[in-house]
This record gives C-alpha cells, sequence and structure tokens, in this order.
C-alpha cells in the first residue's frame, strides 16, 4: 500500500524544545495536517483489506511490539503515526469486511466516525455542566429520546462505556432499592438474590459478585426448547425464593441473548415482578436496535414496564465503541449513585432550584467522553428509521443464511435466533458427535489464524457449534456462503489430516471476489 502519511511534517527535528505540541491556536495548521494523513491512510487501508486481519501470528505481533522502544526520545508526530499505521492498522481486525462474523462487533457508521474526531480533539468531559455546557445538553435529550422510545414517560439515563457497566449500575440501582430503610445491611444483603437465566450476559453474574452478593445470589430460571426464558419457570423461581427467605433484588431477562441471539419474553416476566414488587432489568444491549427496528420493535413488547434498560449503541445502532446507555423508568431511582464533592458537584448547588444539570450525579464514572455526540451526529444524518432497517437487513441475512443451512448437506443448524446471530456444526452424514466436537475449535482456529475469516464458537446445551454474529448491512448472501465455504473447506482439510489442506483446500479456491485468492504457496502448486 503506497505511504499517504507525511514523511517531514512534525518530525522530531521540526519540533523544538520551543514549540508546543498540544492542539491549540498556533498548532491548528499541523493538526489539520496530520489527521488529513491520518485519514488518508486509514482510507487507503479500507479502499485495500481483504480479508478481516493480516494472519499475522502472535509471536510476530508480540515481536514488532516489543522492538518499539517506549523510552526513547521521540521521533515526531508523522513519523509516530506512519508507525502506528504500520503496527496497529496493518494488523488490526476489520470489521466492516464481510468475511469478519464472528462477535458482536460492528462497522460504523460514518457520520459517527467524523463526530469521534470532533469529540477527541475537543476533549469534553461530560460529568459536570461546567466542564460540558451544551454537550451536557445533548446527552440529556438523547437520553430522554431512548427513554421514549422505551415507553418511559418519566425515564432518565446516562450513557456508559458498555454494556458490562450498564448492567453493573443497574443492579447497583436494584440493590440499594432492595436495602432502602434497612438498618442491617450485611445480614439484608446475604439474602439478596438476582433471577437471571442460564444464557444471560455474565456480566449480571459479575455484578452480582462486585457488589457483594453471596456466592448463591443469582439463580437461574428455566428455559424453553430455543433459550427463552419460561415465565412458568419463573414464577416457581419467584416462589421458592421467597418461599425460602430470599429477597429478589432483580430479575434480568436478556432482550437479545450473546449466544443465540434470543429475546426473553418480556411482557410476562414484567407481569410477575410487578406481582412480588420486583425490580425488572431488561438487558438490550444487543437486541436495543429493535427500539428503531420499522419490522421487529414487537419483539421488544413489555420494555416500557421495566425497572432499567441497557442499551448498547455501538452494537446495533453502528456507533464506534464506547456508546451504551443505561435507562431508567423512575428518574429518582439514580440518586443512589450520586455522590457530592466540594471541588466538582456541592451538595448545595444540587439542591438549588435551577441546578446545573451534573451528570456526574447519575454516573460511576467521573471523568466521561462526550461519546453521545456520535448517536446524535448519526440520527440527524441519517434518521432513526434508516438505523433501524440497517438492524432488520442483518437479522433477515441471519435468516436467510439459516434456510441455506437447512437444505445443505454438511453444515447442520443448531437452534434458532431472533435477531441476527446463526449457530452451526461441520457433520455430515458418517462425522459421528464425536469428531464434530473436535471439528468446532479447530476449524475456528484455522480460519483466525490464516486472517481469510473469522467466526465465533460457543456451546449449547453441551454441543460445541461454530457461530456467526452478523451485524455487517452491507455483507450479501454471496458473502456469508463464501465463509461457509471456507469453513467446509477447513473441514475437509482437517478430516484428510492434510497440514496444507487445513489451510486451502481446493473448493475454497474462488469463493467469492471478496475473499482473498490463494497464492501458489498455499494452494500447493
Amino acid at each position: 500500500m503506497a505511504r499517504v502519511l507525511p514523511e517531514t511534517s512534525g518530525s522530531a527535528a521540526g519540533e523544538t524544545a520551543g514549540a508546543t505540541a498540544l492542539l491549540t491556536d498556533r498548532t491548528a495548521d499541523e493538526y489539520a495536517r496530520l489527521v488529513h494523513g491520518v485519514v488518508d491512510a486509514v482510507a487507503a487501508r479500507f479502499r485495500t483489506t481483504t480479508a478481516p486481519s493480516s494472519g499475522a501470528e502472535r509471536r510476530e505481533l508480540e515481536a514488532l511490539v516489543d522492538a518499539v522502544a517506549l523510552d526513547d526520545d521521540g521521533i515526531g508526530s508523522a513519523a509516530a503515526l506512519r508507525e502506528a499505521d504500520e503496527l496497529y492498522a496493518q494488523h488490526a481486525v476489520w470489521f466492516h469486511h464481510p468475511a469478519y462474523a464472528a462477535h458482536l462487533n460492528c462497522p460504523v457508521v460514518l457520520p459517527a466516525v467524523a463526530a469521534e474526531a470532533m469529540l477527541a480533539a475537543i476533549n469534553t468531559s461530560v460529568d459536570t455542566y461546567d466542564q460540558s455546557l451544551v454537550a451536557t445538553l445533548m446527552e440529556r435529550r438523547l437520553v430522554a429520546w431512548t427513554a421514549e422510545r422505551i415507553g418511559f414517560a418519566d425515564g432518565d439515563g446516562i450513557f456508559t462505556s458498555g454494556g458490562t457497566q450498564s448492567n453493573l449500575q443497574a443492579l447497583f440501582l436494584a440493590r440499594e432499592k432492595a436495602l432502602r430503610g434497612v438498618d442491617d445491611r450485611g445480614r439484608a444483603m446475604a439474602r439478596l438474590r438476582v433471577l437471571t437465566t442460564a444464557a444471560s450476559h455474565f456480566s449480571v453474574a459479575r455484578s452480582a459478585h462486585l457488589l457483594g452478593l453471596s456466592a448463591d445470589a443469582v439463580v437461574p430460571v428455566g428455559v424453553d426448547a430455543d433459550g427463552r426464558m419460561d415465565p412458568a419457570a419463573l414464577a416457581r423461581a419467584l416462589a421458592e425464593t421467597t418461599g425460602a427467605g430470599g429477597v429478589v433484588m432483580a430479575v434480568v431477562v436478556t432482550a437479545g441473548t450473546t449466544d443465540r441471539g434470543i429475546v426473553d419474553p418480556i411482557r410476562p416476566a414484567a407481569g410477575l415482578c410487578d406481582a412480588y414488587g420486583v425490580w425488572l432489568h431488561v438487558d438490550a444491549a444487543y437486541g436495543g436496535g429493535l427500539l428503531v427496528s420499522p419490522t421487529r420493535r414487537g419483539l421488544l413488547d413489555g420494555i416500557e414496564r421495566a425497572s432499567s434498560v441497557t442499551v448498547d449503541f455501538h452494537k446495533t445502532f453502528f456507533q464506534p465503541v464506547s456508546s451504551s446507555a443505561l435507562i431508567v423508568r423512575e428518574a429518582t431511582d439514580l440518586l443512589a449513585a450520586a455522590w457530592h464533592a466540594d471541588y466538582l458537584n456541592p451538595a448545595e448547588e444540587a439542591r438549588a432550584d435551577d441546578a446545573d444539570p451534573n451528570q456526574v450525579d447519575r454516573s460511576l464514572q467521573t471523568t466521561r467522553r462526550f461519546d453521545a455526540l456520535k448517536l446524535w451526529t448519526t440520527l440527524r444524518a441519517l434518521g432513526p428509521d434508516r438505523v433501524g432497517r440497517m438492524f432488520d437487513d442483518v437479522c433477515a441475512l441471519a435468516r436467510r443464511v439459516r434456510e441455506r443451512l437447512d437444505a445443505d448437506p454438511e453444515l447442520r443448524p443448531v437452534g434458532t435466533t431472533d435477531l441476527s446471530t446463526v449457530l452451526f456444526r461441520y457433520q455430515p452424514d458418517g462425522v459421528d458427535d464425536a469428531t464434530a466436537d473436535r471439528l468446532v475449535p479447530l476449524v475456528r482456529r484455522v480460519l483466525f489464524q490464516s486472517g481469510r475469516a473469522m467466526v465465533a464458537r460457543t456451546v449449547i446445551d453441551g454441543v460445541p457449534c461454530l457461530k456467526l454474529t452478523l451485524l455487517n448491512p452491507d455483507a450479501t448472501l454471496a458473502d456469508i456462503e463464501a465463509v461457509l465455504d471456507l469453513v467446509r473447506a477447513t473441514a475437509h482439510g482437517l478430516l484428510a489430516g492434510d497440514a496444507l489442506a487445513t489451510r486451502a483446500d481446493p473448493p475454497c479456491r474462488d469463493v467469492h471476489p471478496r475473499l482473498p485468492r490463494l497464492t501458489a504457496e498455499e494452494d500447493g502448486r
């Protein structure tokens, strides 16, 4: 790839002791040159990328990283950025590539990327109003917009770093509400329980641990055949837990499980939580895009009855990380996280009639980026309906892929999905379960090491599976069929015991023009 970053601008020689390295009025022109160079270099990589990663081995990458002398004198801005391009960008994982189908990482929309550059340069912190001014007001407006989309008439919330932090804060608020008015918190906490399915995000169990709950605080709730929370099982768990002297501080339902993309039935859970007076948290980190979906919004039926909701905009709203939010139905519930400091947000100012909206009162963080700007710009540029159609597209693609797998003689689908996840195994007739089990991690590893395609793996009901997580609205059925051809070819080679074939079995030679061709060496010619 032709080098597009400048060779001399901002070099070490040009950056004298008297020159500032800061972004100021004096360095605005240099800032423009540097950023334009970076943009050109990244754009060139987007134009020329032919695989999700370079395929470099970890030892090679470790050697490249360890070779950088961080304690030496500076080499200048332009040289450092060229080095970052050659070290980081060259060996990054490219989520926009159609052969990336592993985790919940999305390609990002253009207006959000441009907004990212703006917020990084200005460097606003939205913890207090006097550090952010209009940025706080814009974020507050987006929180209100999200609450309205959920159906919270008087909701509130806060932007967070991601679903893990959102879930932690939700359970913290639920704990504080359950302990309100309790004198002996330690004794009461030992009785607190969280009810959720085994498929809920790991951050639920870890949050219970971080919040000081007992080791058995997370009570698993039974599921139906497709993995959705069974309302009858939830009713039994509520009755049994309370009957045994436990206090259910929260029920967590998942709107888009990580493994299957399944949406738990929210409305029945809400009815049971209302009957028991229990906090209902909906983890919609994955399924939050349904809030703007023109066709699938009904999957969130009942979400307006939740106490709190997690939404990851950096998944199904196609935003750069990080961009997540915790939204609560009752604004006063957020007060449990408030803490005042004279140098930041004095309590007497917070009590004033016209108090500034200091969001540190709502957040577990203090310093916090203005990540809401990316979503704001996206909504203004594209409109929510278009974003929703993009999410609909990946859900529809998953359905079409599943239909193809239903008729495939070698690749067998596993389970079902409500969103954009597809689980499957390589298991043609004659391949027993044990062999198919062993192939799952091997196929994933071979593809990962080659850099040609990235798929994930998981275990469902004791069965190892390969997983496609489809979050690229530009990907086509042909693109995903090309990935499946690579999976099939890799499995052929592994079964044949041919080390060369594990990298490049002939059937994947020309699977799709957007995937890399085999070199003569790889093809054995």
